[in-house]
């Protein structure tokens, strides 16, 4: 699957995949789609800092949705995502002014 426009206000803040920048995700190409047993997750930060998740779901019943994450939970989907090479840009990029150090 490939992100869609959604837009969601959630606690009183606007969260736009339109605006946003687009970190990582999970969606990769198989060899015949692209999707991740019917569910993928697109990883976002707003052009004011904060991160969300798009979650998109191909199964009856349940519908696409946006979860406002931590920056320390965003950094969890990111690495988890990073690791299987789903990132979009640098973790420097996606993650201004968090310090990775070597281990």
């Amino acid at each position: 699957m490939r992100p869609v426009t959604m837009v969601r206000i959630i606690d009183g803040k606007r969260y736009s995949t339109e605006t946003a920048t687009l970190l990582a995700s999970d969606a990769y190409w198989d060899g015949h789609n692209h999707e991740r047993r019917g569910r993928n997750t697109f990883l976002y930060r707003t052009p004011r800092g904060r991160y969300f998740a798009l979650h998109r779901t191909m199964w009856q019943g349940e519908s696409d949705s946006i979860e406002p994450l931590d920056e320390a939970e965003a950094l969890g989907l990111y690495e988890s995502m990073a690791a299987h090479d789903m990132a979009e840009v640098s973790i420097e990029e996606a993650f201004p002014g968090v310090t990775i150090e070597d281990a």
